[in-house]
Parts: structure tokens; C-alpha cells; sequence
């Protein structure tokens, strides 16, 4: 197999899915924390005519699990052993802006949040382990939204550098790799989690969601979102110039393929394309602000206004190198709106994927795609890339010996990760891949625990009880003979 020496090998998870202690140690509110599931639109805040804000107002009726997730704030040393045990020399989780700048706008850091931070990435590096951060995962603090609207008012870029900054201080030396925002290019499909975004300025229709922004909120947002991301690659190469600052996007659309080879269903496939990945992949990469957003943006009937200062700055700090997600493929074409889910963009059924997930999910497996996007990203931006996402979510349960046999989920990875050795020999700089996630967690989607992912099984169940007991599943040692040939038992 065409796995290079120092190829990263590891897994990934998200602060607010795995620690829990949701208002512990001085921690705010998040987007996160109000909802059940990020493609819910009914978030936990209601508008208070007196105050004339929204405030938060948690539903009784619903069960919000990742306000305790699996507990991870208080047991990370031992499920990084565990982890260690698999041979992980890199492993991904996020910062909780919050647990930082709890409300966001705060003057000065909270000193309890850094000292957690610091112990985990020292535990990480103890046990052999890159840390590969995320500086916001679905985290924006709750307070920045209802009291500034969040990522469309250009506040949140001063509030960011701040927070940024204390990064780059506090961790030097401990973390060499930062991922940006995670899967931005969401923003249009996610408004209030991937965007940050909520009007406040005059209040949704009571019949609407709470979400429901302004496509000129939701634009302005990316414009803030391009030059804050420019001005974190900048803050990192000054405060730590041994740090690499990458982007990180959702690219399961770029695997977006035509239903026939009809030339109209051709360009549609490659608008897809461009407007659910490009158009924060080429600012991000490649320092331009894409021209054939001019058109979208007239479609839509906003007005979006880069400076000359901007415009340069986005040009000249642009990423150390690209991570993404990749869950799945899909069919377009003309007359056809896609749809979208966690798992990337839902069009037409392939006939010619015949391996699916288990239900109740069933998302086609298209192994085959990843080597695809693989080839697309490299060839348009000629930059390392990372997989920072790839896995597939199961309903399981232990068996009378204590273990799951999760022969699906140890097929699912080895037909990627053999897709992952291809595209390298076609000539991708790849430089590691990273399962998501290899522990069971609060799934962001369905914000639920039956949709388990892990090679590491959690008790706990979508009512809320369960002991937190971790338990290996079969799949944990598959994963961990790959680690140890570089891949070679593959072949």
C-alpha cells in the first residue's frame, strides 16, 4: 500500500458531542447546547418582547444529551489510552470556544478552560498523539448570536481574533495543527450551527424557526467567515511559526456526479460543486473570492462588498493545507433540488452503489468517491489534505460477551482506506486519515446515542441513562492492525 512514512493515523471528534459539562468550570451556552440534533431548527431560545433579545429557553420535553454527551470532560486521559491502544499518532477534537471566552466577548480568557485544554493535548502528546484542533466546531458561544447576531456582523471578527490569539499563546508547543472552522461550507444548509448566524434585529416570524435568517445575514456571515479565517493563518504563523493553519469542509459534494451524461446535467453537477464546496474552498485556498458567485449573489439579492484591504489579506494568508469530511457521494440533475443531511448533499439514488448502511440510515457507500474527492481537491488546489472525517454510524448493542461484532463498519473502513491508498499512488499528497468518531458519541445529527460510530462503545442510551462503561468492539483491533502495517495488511 502507498501509505508514506509519518502518514497520520487516528480519529476525530467534537467538543460539544463528547465532553458534557455543558456550564462547568465557567462555560456559557453554545449554538450546540440549545438544540437536539443540528439539522433541528428549533432551537432552545425564545424572543422576550421586554428585553427585546432572545434568551434561552430549553424545551422539558426534549432530551439534550450533549449537555452531559459521554462524560468526556472528566474522562479523556482514559479514553486517550484507549486510543493509544489502537496505535493513534494523531487524534482530533476541538476547542469549546466557550470554555475560553464563555460568553465570547469577555476582555480576558477564563483560566479554567485553558488549563483543561493544556492537560489534554499534554495527555495526547504523553501517549504518542498528534493533537489536530479545531478552533470552532459547531461552538459559537449563544451569547454572540442573541446579543450580536453572530458571524453577519463583522464584531465576531475582533471577538474571534481574541480568542484566536490566546490559542495560539496558551497551546504553543503542544499543538502544531488548527483547523479553522469546521464544515463552514455548511452555513447555507445550517444556518444558526455552521453559520453562527440569528436575526436579531428584527425578529423571525413567530411561525417561522427561530433560525430562519436572511440570506443577506447568512452572506455577510461568509464575508466575515473569509477574512477571519485569513487573519487566523496571519495570527498563527506570527505567534507560532511552527503551527500549520488548514481549513476544514464538508466534501462529500464534491463527489456530486451527473445522472447521464447529458451536457446540462454536466454543468449542473459542477455548480453543485462549486456552490456547496468552492466557494469557501478557493478563497480559503487559492485567495480568490470566486467569480461566479457574482451571479448567485444577483440570484439571491444581496449585496456582498470586500475592501481592497480584505481582498488582499484573504490573497496573501491562505491555508497550510486543506482537511475535510467524507461520508458519501450523490446524483444530480436538472430540475432536481438537493437535499442535505450530516452525511453531505442527498440528490437522485445511485443504482450502481449497491452497499448501503444498515438501517434506519441506509446512506450509500460510495468508497470509490473518497479516492475521487481525493483526486478533485489536489488537482484544483495542489495542497496537503487531510481526512479529518470518514465513518459510519450503526445501531448496536453489546452482545452476551460484552462485545459488538461490527463486521459493517470494519468493511466500510477498509474500502476507503484502500481508496485512500490509490489516490496516493495516483499522486494526492495525503498526509492521514482520521475515523470519525472512534469513540461513541452524541451524534450531531439526530442528537441521539443509537447512531454510534465508535470502535469504543459508551453505555449510554437516547433517554438519557446508562452507565458511561466504556467496552472495545471488534472493530478496534481491525483498525489497530492497519495502524500497525501503515496499511500494508490491506493489500
Amino acid at each position: 500500500m502507498a501509505f508514506p512514512e509519518g502518514f497520520l493515523w487516528g480519529g476525530a471528534i467534537a467538543a460539544n458531542q463528547y465532553e458534557g459539562a455543558w456550564l462547568e468550570d465557567g462555560k456559557q451556552p453554545n449554538v450546540t447546547d440549545v438544540l437536539v440534533g443540528i439539522m433541528n431548527r428549533d432551537p432552545g431560545i425564545a424572543w422576550n418582547e421586554e428585553t427585546g433579545k432572545y434568551e434561552l429557553k430549553l424545551n422539558p420535553n426534549k432530551a439534550y444529551l450533549s449537555h452531559t454527551a459521554v462524560d468526556g470532560y472528566h474522562r479523556y486521559r482514559e479514553d486517550l489510552k484507549l486510543m493509544a491502544g489502537m496505535g493513534f499518532n494523531s487524534f482530533r477534537t476541538s476547542i469549546a470556544w466557550g470554555r475560553i471566552y464563555p460568553n465570547g466577548d469577555e476582555e480576558e480568557p477564563n483560566q479554567a478552560g485553558i488549563d483543561f485544554y493544556k492537560d489534554m493535548f499534554s495527555c495526547m502528546r504523553e501517549l504518542g498523539m498528534e493533537p489536530v484542533i479545531t478552533l470552532s466546531h459547531y461552538e459559537t458561544p449563544l451569547h454572540l448570536l442573541t446579543e450580536y447576531g453572530g458571524w453577519s456582523n463583522p464584531k465576531l471578527i475582533e471577538f474571534w481574533r481574541r480568542y484566536v490569539t490566546t490559542c495560539f499563546t496558551e497551546f504553543k508547543g503542544l499543538v502544531k495543527y488548527y483547523l479553522t472552522f469546521n464544515e463552514v461550507n455548511a452555513l447555507f444548509r445550517m444556518p444558526f450551527v455552521a453559520g453562527g448566524v440569528l436575526t436579531i434585529d428584527n425578529p423571525a416570524d413567530p411561525t417561522k424557526p427561530v433560525d430562519s435568517t436572511t440570506l443577506q445575514d447568512q452572506w455577510d456571515a461568509y464575508h466575515n467567515f473569509l477574512v477571519a479565517n485569513a487573519q487566523t493563518v496571519k495570527l498563527g504563523h506570527e505567534l507560532d511559526p511552527d503551527c500549520k493553519v488548514g481549513c476544514m469542509l464538508t466534501c462529500s459534494g464534491v463527489a456530486t456526479y451527473p445522472n447521464n451524461c447529458n451536457p446540462v446535467n454536466i454543468r449542473v453537477a459542477m455548480e453543485a460543486q462549486r456552490n456547496n464546496v468552492f466557494y469557501f474552498g478557493d478563497p480559503f485556498c487559492l485567495g480568490i473570492v470566486p467569480t461566479y458567485l457574482k451571479k448567485r449573489w444577483r440570484e439571491d439579492g444581496v449585496k456582498v462588498e470586500f475592501t481592497d484591504e480584505e481582498l488582499e489579506l484573504i490573497k496573501k494568508y491562505t491555508v497550510d493545507f486543506f482537511s475535510f469530511s467524507y461520508y458519501r457521494s450523490t446524483v444530480v440533475e436538472a430540475g432536481v433540488n438537493l437535499g442535505g443531511d450530516t452525511s453531505g448533499l442527498t440528490g437522485i439514488e445511485n443504482p450502481y452503489l449497491v452497499d448501503k448502511a444498515p438501517e434506519p440510515w441506509k446512506w450509500p457507500v460510495d468508497p470509490d468517491g473518497l479516492r475521487y474527492t481525493l483526486n478533485v481537491l489536489y488537482d484544483r488546489y495542489h495542497l496537503p489534505l487531510l481526512i479529518v472525517e470518514n465513518g459510519v454510524g450503526l445501531d448496536e448493542n453489546l452482545d452476551e460477551n460484552g462485545t459488538i461484532q461490527d463486521d459493517f463498519r470494519v468493511h466500510y473502513i477498509e474500502e476507503h482506506i484502500k481508496n485512500v491508498a490509490a489516490a496516493i499512488d495516483d499522486g494526492v499528497d495525503c498526509r492521514g486519515y482520521l475515523y470519525w468518531g472512534p469513540i461513541d458519541v452524541v451524534s450531531a445529527g439526530t442528537g441521539e446515542m443509537k447512531k454510534r460510530y465508535g470502535f469504543v462503545y459508551v453505555d449510554r442510551f437516547n433517554d438519557g441513562h446508562g452507565t458511561l462503561e466504556r467496552a472495545i468492539k471488534q472493530s478496534y483491533y481491525r483498525y489497530k492492525e492497519i495502524i500497525e502495517s501503515n496499511g500494508a495488511c490491506l493489500e
